[in-house]
């Protein structure tokens, strides 16, 4: 007894989805001859026409009303991200010249200290993952130098810190970092002086700071850091997939947004059809209605751009923020968004009613013999193709420019191409579909009757989804170049700590507290230092690298073989063309002579205190350290060499940790970073990337975060706005009898077949461009099989969210008062 009211529900649906909204048009259709229109003509008759139809959207009662809303909100939604987008260049802009204003590399002639000079340094820190910029400044009179947002320089024993490091140093999560920087708080940095409101930095005080100590040098002022170099035109490509691959989906979507409520636009028309308009003047009209959501879509997105920016202030993604006065759009890119936006609603609507016959019985769609032509669609792609070919093989990262325009516009027509193959794909595809279940009926029989609305929606994911998949793999490629291989060995030790100690017994000092630290296995502790032969009379002196370490760490930098307490070891250096001290029997001095201000020469401080290389050290090989660095020079045990005798020393210690004691790192920075300055702590890494690469694949990150949001948020509106439009289908199949679990299951399969079509498709583009880019970059074909899964998972999630959260809706729209109609 069911199929036959299964049959009629079908029935039912292709009946009354064919009155409400189309009727198939064969080539014999009578169409009405067009009225000639009489009375004003040119600009006056198109301003009239549009402003009638600006009439009828914002008197339309109810249904029009509706109707501009949503438009007005799916706008508003672009604009603001369009916003946003404008407001990028400033933003770099701003960070930059801040970043630029607050710093000094130092002079390149040495400066003599005066009242307004200062002895200046950097000394960096590491908390949890995150780097936390820290300087130290001694001034040398009242009236010293000070970077942006400090209005005094801080005491001994004092320091200024940003409000983010506040907050962290007066929380309990920032009670380890606390016992690293003991200084006393006594203010705060502007903005005018950080990068964004969630940078941690401080300026601290110090008074041991020296031009001797290898760490300080003097300054008499800021901003003077020399001219940055400019992106190379592999990482300049970089940028401008990213720019692409962000805002299209962007522009996708808001011409999309133009086209809600069409079929009820369109049944309109045919009214004003019946009373005499001809075919132009209700084209017109309805332009004129898309006109005004696209108006009333600017100033909600401008609404919406205000708090939007207060709250990307309140963010931080992938460690970047900025603040809110950096959100500021030029006023160029500002009114090229008040213009094309308008404009663009015009020239959609205009197109997308040149395949509509609106005749005054009724709307006639080419939809039923007419079928979607695929030649012009291949057509996009293929001339974009044509535009990137002159730059395969041409793009490296030893050139500095790119043929900007040109590659854009090439990379647009291969994406815009794509989702133009979408709605043919749908048609082909659902045009072949026969039988199974009542809902998937139901939901190909809609998209057999029309299946515009549906791509359209999938149209912005589709783009995004294929622009990530290219992007992916160029990052993946291109990464390897801007990758090097350190050198170190993470396997062997895990952090390494370098200080200027001053002296031996510093530096013995050093390793002895680091190996005590909980969660420390085990320390390599090196005591080095650069001393010269000692030879009465002699005018030119080469100098010897001076090595001290028990026999355990010394097996870690060279082949030592048998070793005991009070054996020394020679290393030849494989870059010394002439002999050095590196030898048995050399004397070197340990008190060497030393660079004093004002001499143009080292001077010998005190008496020279010479040493001589045992006779009997062994010659042996050197090997590379787990920093990367092979050691050469002198080798020698504690028992051969006292350190207390190094005057000029140096401590290096690796250490090896046990990664399953939480916040191990932080105890070993704890116990080498004491609160002075000169002492760097590094965790050791096979490989490091290029700054500038890193910063761009955070900017797209961050920028793809907000675009998933927005095509989340679009996508919600577009499926509002076809469920609204069915909303008196839904009535009659219910009033019909027809389950509303059949309905809910129709709906999540029209929307499953586009998005599988699509998701598809956007594979299949995303992988042709990523080959493009590749080859314009010579780089090999590869593609990241876990990026491109995740990447496709990610869009089908958001479409699946979307999906459920249409569901309420839909529940509440299958009620017996949707036959209601004005």
């Amino acid at each position: 007894m069911r199929a036959p009211a299964s049959k009629a529900s079908e029935d039912a649906a292709s009946t009354t989805a064919a009155t409400a909204s189309t009727t198939a048009a064969t080539d014999d259709t009578p169409r009405a001859p067009s009225t000639p229109s009489t009375g004003p003509t040119g600009v006056t008759r198109w301003a009239a026409d549009l402003a009638m139809g600006a009439r009828f959207a914002l008197s339309g009662g109810r249904e029009g009303w509706a109707r501009t809303v949503l438009t007005a909100i799916g706008v508003g939604l672009g604009v603001t991200v369009l916003m946003i987008a404008a407001s990028v260049p400033n933003m770099i802009a701003s960070r930059d010249a801040r970043a630029d204003a607050r710093e000094n590399y130092g002079a390149s002639e040495p400066l003599e200290p005066s009242d307004h000079t200062a002895l200046y340094g950097h000394s960096g820190t590491e908390f949890r993952g995150e780097d936390i910029r820290g300087r130290y400044i001694r001034p040398d009179g009242d009236h010293p130098p000070l970077p942006p947002g400090v209005e005094k320089a801080p005491g001994p024993d004092e320091m200024l810190v940003s409000p983010a490091l506040r907050e962290l140093l007066t929380s309990p999560e920032g009670e380890l970092l606390r016992e690293r920087l003991p200084q006393r708080i006594v203010g705060t940095i502007g903005d005018e002086g950080l990068l964004g409101p969630a940078e941690l930095t401080y300026l601290a005080g110090s008074d041991r700071m020296s031009e001797d100590d290898g760490f300080s040098y003097r300054i008499d002022g800021f901003d003077k850091v020399g001219e940055r170099e400019p992106l190379d035109a592999v990482l300049l490509l970089l940028v401008v997939v990213t720019c692409v691959v962000l805002l299209l989906p962007v522009g996708v979507f808001v011409a999309t947004a133009v086209r809600f409520g069409g079929e009820r636009r369109d049944r309109r028309l045919a009214a004003l059809r019946l009373v005499g308009s001809d075919n132009r003047m209700v084209r017109r009209i309805a332009a004129g209605e898309s006109l005004v959501g696209a108006l009333l879509g600017l100033a909600v997105g401008a609404a919406l751009f205000l708090p939007s920016r207060e709250a990307i202030g309140e963010i931080t993604l992938f460690d970047l923020s900025v603040f809110p006065s950096d959100v500021r759009p030029s006023a160029l890119l500002t009114a090229l968004i008040v213009l094309a936006v308008p404009t663009s609603a015009v020239v959609v609507t205009l197109l997308a009613l040149r395949g509509v016959a609106i005749e005054p019985l009724g709307v006639v769609r080419g939809s039923g013999v007419r079928r979607r032509r695929l030649w012009w669609r291949l057509l996009l792609p293929a001339v974009g193709l044509l535009l990137l070919a002159p730059s395969f093989g041409g793009i490296d990262s030893g050139q500095n420019s790119i043929e900007t325009y040109q590659i854009t516009t090439g990379i647009v027509l291969l994406l815009v191409g794509t989702t133009a193959v979408l709605p043919w794909l749908i048609e082909w595809t659902v045009g072949r579909l026969r039988g199974g279940s009542l809902p998937l009926q139901l939901a190909v029989r809609r998209l057999q009757l029309d299946s515009g609305p549906a791509a359209r929606a999938v149209g912005g994911i589709t783009i995004a989804v294929a622009g990530a998949i290219a992007v992916q793999m160029l990052f993946g490629s291109a990464g390897e170049s801007y990758t090097e291989d350190t050198g170190q060995d993470p396997t062997r030790a895990q952090m390494v700590i370098t200080a200027e100690t001053g002296d031996g017994e510093g530096a013995r000092e050093l390793t002895r507290r680091i190996g005590e630290v909980r969660g420390v296995r085990g320390t390599l502790g090196v005591t080095n230092d650069y001393v010269p032969e000692y030879a009465e009379g002699a005018e030119d002196e080469s100098y010897t690298s001076v090595t001290v370490a028990d026999c355990a760490t010394l097996a870690e930098l060279a082949r030592v073989g048998d070793c005991e307490d009070g054996d020394a070891f020679v290393v030849p250096s494989p870059y010394e063309q002439e002999d050095t001290g590196a030898r048995p029997g050399t004397r070197l001095n340990l008190n060497p002579p030393v660079y004093v201000r004002g001499a143009e020469e080292p001077v010998q401080t005190g008496e020279p205190d010479p040493w001589t290389v045992p006779a009997d050290a062994r010659e042996i090989e050197g090997r590379t350290s787990p920093t990367g660095m092979v050691v050469d020079g002198v080798l020698a045990t504690p028992g051969a060499l006292d350190v207390s005798r190094l005057t000029d020393a140096r401590a290096e210690v690796m250490v090896r940790v046990d990664r399953s004691v939480p916040d191990v790192e932080e105890y070993v920075r704890n116990a080498a970073e004491t609160g002075s300055p000169g002492t760097s702590v590094l965790e050791l890494q096979g490989e490091n990337r290029a700054r500038e690469f890193v910063l761009i694949q955070r900017a797209l990150y961050a920028g793809a975060a907000g675009v998933l949001m927005l095509i989340g948020a679009s996508m919600v509106v577009s499926t509002l706005e076809q469920l609204r439009e069915r909303r008196r289908l839904l009535s009659v199949l219910v009033a019909f009898g027809t389950r509303r679990s059949t309905l809910a299951w129709s709906v999540l399969w029209q929307t499953a077949v586009p998005v599988v079509l699509g998701l598809v498709l956007a594979v299949a583009g995303g992988v042709g461009l990523g080959a493009v880019l590749l080859a314009m970059t010579s780089e090999p074909f590869s593609i990241d099989w876990t990026g491109l899964a995740a990447t496709t998972g990610t869009g089908a999630a958001v479409i699946a969210l979307v999906t459920l959260l249409s569901l309420p809706p839909l529940w509440r729209m299958m009620r017996p008062d949707g036959l209601r109609t004005e």
